[in-house]
């Protein structure tokens, strides 16, 4: 078949160089006038005999490649190639008046003309036969009006009978068929318009037929959709303006262009309806003036009045911006600016969207657009929300697909919202869009701000940028009333920092502080809005950041602290934003409401808010909620605070231990804040004070000295309110960490033993921590532990102890693996006993609730000079009241709720124990006495464990 059509177009061109040398004009030069007038009309009547002879031919080949099996591409490419040659040659041919010339005679003239009008006859039929099998092949006839109108010497009168022959013949066939396939039907229609109003009567008459006949076609092509759907494009009220067949609408249609419009714009289905506006849109570039403005009325009175059924808006906007960009009059310019008002009548979105989506800056002509797109007030809101809903967008952001037909001044990222900004200079100041600044005012603020920002970051990565944000908020600011706010920020100099991306913020800050001490008119509707937008969340978390500074400065300049319940809950919410510059500006605000705690009405879930942010992967907004937390606390009342006071302790365990040092320092200081606050209540924060006290004890080794002075600073006070010796150990001058965990572990003991098991299990987790501190204080805080309450363990237990510390035995830091070596002999001695029988261990268990045996340090970790290689003590003050402790070994007996001792105490007195022989008396001046058995003093006074003293020769009781 291809190669069937290479030979074709091999003779079309051949027979149509013959038939264009036949017609053309002869030059006989030297030939007598008489001669080469016969001369002349032979060659006529040849060229009517060949070009007969080659529409013949031309019709084989149409028939042939009709009735094969053939691709239905190929097949009509190659028809209309033929179809084309046979138009060239068959209206190339003279008038019949001067083929009629060429006879000599009446007979001669009768052939000439029966001849020739056999030729117009099988043109005409190869169409007919064409379009009867196929309706698709109307394509066909659109191609000739377009050839009919490239030389004005066809003859173009019989051109458009023909067309008005094959439509009325296609009219016919489509009242018969069920569906009809002509896609063609809206650029002939854009034809057949034009020549409606041709200046030769005949050729109207034709097209006017056509016309008619070509509506009734789409007609029934719209007949299967109808019976489904409503009219929904007809407008309410109108009626069908195709009746049966009669004579009346064809002369309607010659001259009337309103009639056509209407008559194309009601019967065209939305698709054919659009392709019709485009094929008018491009004659409007046409050379020939007249054939401009004809397509120019016709186009504007279609678009007047069913401007809802035009599909492919962005690519009628496109189209008539590249029009623009050429070379048209100033009135055709009008007409095409007048397509793009119409347009956005009905589908402003549409030709919003492809009106920023050129390149930015826009040009002179893009301007144009604007201006005609928001050039009435009734469609200034539906624009102003379109473009609302580009500065939604973030410029420069990577687009996800690109398609061919996106055109950005960046090649893969999204330029729209600064093009949008641009608008907005250019609609904003327009009249008719007064009111609609008016409405949007709120939603043009914000959106202009975050552009701001946004705009900002780009400028960055661009060289020389327009700041079209900075130029758009200044100019809905002048609009909306608001001149003495601009020139107040132009005397701050806010307008030209606002490019320096550091200066954003307190650019917010510094636009809404303007608008509030100049008592804007338009605060009730931003801050419902602003409310709105921060319930609803912004798209992404700098927006929040944004919003934040905004809403916070007006409330603070229109409210009183505290804000009303409905911003409060924003601003909890905003505690816990996955954003940390949102979380650190909701922290800082609510910290300042701190004078005011008492009265919020939920004073609870805001401080849980705060709780939930010591939870942040971001060190500064946990350290922010600490600050703020404390703040709040200073000044809540005792009710609500101990109701609160276990949970908040909870809260700080877990940053005790965390990896930033200000953070351990400041949850450990807190920790002990609270215990001092929550005096009254210490004995709902036992559990979590011995909770907490492991790493209270390690992190006294801490490398930071600030973290080292809140565990002494928090120690002290657990020290005060759980009435433990340890607060002078302490102290610079006679700290030692192995003596601090010893008292500490002898005051466990003696007090708090049920705790003992849990803080050994506390510890074992720090035995794997990567700070070799942490490591060492661990393994001598679980050997002290182990040592004094090695009677409450279990088999299980110890097992588990000697397996985490056989690990540390093979630490790289030898210093730990000495005392390591220490720990795991105790916890040996411990499984060694426990392997005893039962009766031992039970026995062992009730003596050691009575029996203590003081121990001295086992490590000698850093121990003061004075308790290194000496028996001296540390002597007591009256003040400190704190234990000494010696180097050798003190027995001591201690009451127990399950032992019964018999002790006669006699006054309030201090009194003393001669040192002599085992047997010996307790004597108080003028007060009783009782006997201590084989050395054993029994250490109460008051129900208190008394420390022993030596004073002289005696040992002094306190």
């Amino acid at each position: 078949m291809a190669a069937t059509a290479g030979v074709c177009a091999s003779c079309l061109r051949q027979r149509e160089l013959t038939v264009a040398t036949d017609w053309g004009v002869l030059a006989l030069v030297g030939v007598p006038p008489s001669a080469r007038q016969d001369r002349s009309g032979a060659q006529r009547a040849t060229g009517l005999w060949d070009t007969y002879s080659a529409l013949l031919s031309n019709q084989a080949m149409i028939l042939a490649t009709n009735s094969g099996f053939v691709d239905p591409l190929l097949q009509f490419e190659t028809q209309l190639k033929i179809v084309e040659s046979s138009f060239k040659m068959t209206f190339a041919i003279p008038s019949l008046d001067k083929v009629k010339e060429s006879g000599k005679n009446e007979d001669d003239k009768e052939d000439l003309e029966n001849l020739y009008q056999t030729i117009l006859n099988i043109f005409e039929d190869t169409l007919l036969i064409l379009v009867s099998k196929d309706l698709y092949k109307l394509q066909i006839l659109k191609e000739m009006a377009v050839w009919m109108n490239e030389d004005s010497a066809y003859m173009q009168e019989r051109a458009m009978v023909i067309i008005s022959r094959v439509l009325s013949l296609a009219s016919r066939k489509a009242r018969g068929h069920t569906s009809v396939d002509a896609p063609c039907l809206g650029v002939l229609a854009a034809e057949l318009s034009l020549l409606c109003s041709h200046t030769d009567p005949s050729i109207t008459q034709q097209a006017s037929l056509g016309m008619y006949h070509l509506l009734f076609i789409a007609k029934c092509q719209n007949e299967d959709t109808a019976k489904n759907r409503s009219t929904k494009y007809d407008k309410p009220g109108s009626h069908c303006l195709l009746p049966c067949p009669s004579e009346f609408l064809p002369r309607v249609l010659q001259r009337d262009k309103s009639k056509i419009a209407q008559s194309v714009g009601q019967t065209l289905s939305p698709p054919l309806l659009t392709d019709f506006v485009l094929s008018l849109l491009m004659k409007l570039s046409s050379p020939d003036e007249t054939t401009a403005s004809e397509a120019a009325t016709i186009l504007k009175l279609t678009l007047e009045y069913y401007p809802h059924k035009v599909t492919m808006v962005s690519k009628i906007v496109d189209a008539t911006y590249k029009q623009l960009c050429g070379n048209a009059s100033p009135v055709l310019k009008q007409a095409m600016l007048r397509v793009i008002t119409l347009l956005t009548r009905t589908s402003p979105k549409k030709v919003i969207f492809q009106l920023m989506d050129y390149p930015v800056p826009a040009d002179n002509t893009l301007i144009l657009m604007w201006q005609a797109a928001g050039s009435e007030s009734n469609v200034a809101p539906h624009v102003l929300k379109t473009i609302l809903l580009i500065l939604k967008g973030k410029p420069g952001e990577m687009e996800d697909s690109i398609t061919e037909q996106r055109r950005f001044s960046l090649d893969t990222t999204n330029m729209m919202p600064v093009a949008a900004s641009q608008a907005l200079c250019t609609l904003l100041p327009i009249g008719s869009y007064k009111k609609a600044v008016a409405q949007f005012f709120p939603q043009l603020l914000m959106a202009l701000m975050l552009q701001l920002f946004y705009s900002s970051n780009l400028r960055l990565m661009t060289e020389d940028r327009p700041f079209y944000a900075r130029d758009a908020l200044r100019v809905l600011l002048n609009c909306s009333g608001l001149q003495q706010v601009d020139i107040a920020l132009k005397r701050k100099n806010c307008w030209n920092q606002f490019s320096q991306a550091p200066f954003h913020h307190h650019g917010v800050y510094l636009v809404a502080k303007t608008l509030s001490d100049h008592n804007f008119p338009q605060f009730p509707e931003t801050l419902h809005y602003l409310y709105k937008l921060s319930v609803e969340g912004p798209r992404r978390s700098e927006d929040s950041v944004i919003t934040i500074i905004f809403l916070t400065e007006l409330l603070n300049n229109f409210f009183k602290d505290p804000f009303p319940e409905e911003f409060l809950v924003l601003f909890r919410n905003w505690v816990n934003d996955c954003d940390p510059e949102v979380s650190k500006l909701s922290l800082q605000k609510l910290a300042s409401m701190a004078p005011v705690i008492n009265e919020i009405e939920n004073v609870c879930g805001l401080l849980t808010s705060i709780l939930d942010a010591f939870l942040s992967k971001d060190n500064t907004v946990v350290i922010w909620a600490l600050m703020a937390l404390r703040r709040l606390l200073d000044k809540l009342d005792k009710v609500t605070y101990s109701s609160l006071c276990t949970k908040i302790a909870c809260s700080y365990c877990p940053l005790m231990d965390h990896a930033n040092g200000g953070i351990r320092s400041m949850a450990i200081q807190h920790f002990g804040e609270l215990l001092r606050d929550m005096s009254q209540y210490t004995w709902m924060l036992n559990d979590v004070v011995f909770g907490g006290l492991v790493p209270l004890i390690l992190f006294l080794e801490d490398t930071e000295a600030r973290v080292v002075k809140a565990c002494k600073h928090t120690l002290e006070i657990c020290a005060s309110e759980l009435k433990w010796s340890t607060s002078y150990l302490l102290k610079d001058e006679y700290y030692s960490f192995e003596l601090v965990v010893l008292n500490i572990c002898n005051n466990l003991l003696i007090f708090h033993r049920k705790y003992i098991t849990d803080l050994i299990s506390d510890t074992l987790g720090f035995l794997r921590s990567s700070r070799a501190y942490l490591r060492r204080g661990s393994v001598i805080l679980i050997g002290y532990l182990a040592k004094l309450g090695g009677h409450l363990l279990v088999r299980d237990e110890i097992d588990v102890m000697l397996e985490a510390i056989d690990r540390v035995l093979r630490d790289e830091d030898p210093m730990i693996r000495a005392f390591a070596e220490i720990t795991n002999k105790i916890f040996m001695e411990i499984a060694h006993r426990l392997a005893s029988s039962n009766i031992k261990q039970s026995f062992r268990r009730l003596f050691n609730l009575i029996y203590i045996k003081k121990l001295k340090p086992l490590y000698n970790y850093n121990l003061p000079k004075d308790l290194t290689g000496s028996t001296a003590g540390i002597k007591e003050t009256k003040n400190d009241k704190e234990a000494i402790i010696e180097d050798n070994y003190e027995e001591v007996l201690v009451k127990n709720e399950d032992v019964s001792l018999d002790l006669l105490v006699w006054g309030q007195q201090p009194f003393y124990l001669p040192l002599g022989p085992p047997s010996a008396s307790l004597t108080s001046g003028s007060g009783g006495f009782s006997n201590v058995d084989k050395g054993h003093q029994l250490l109460l006074q008051d129900n208190c464990i008394i420390s022993i003293i030596s004073v002289g020769d005696n040992k002094k009781l306190t």
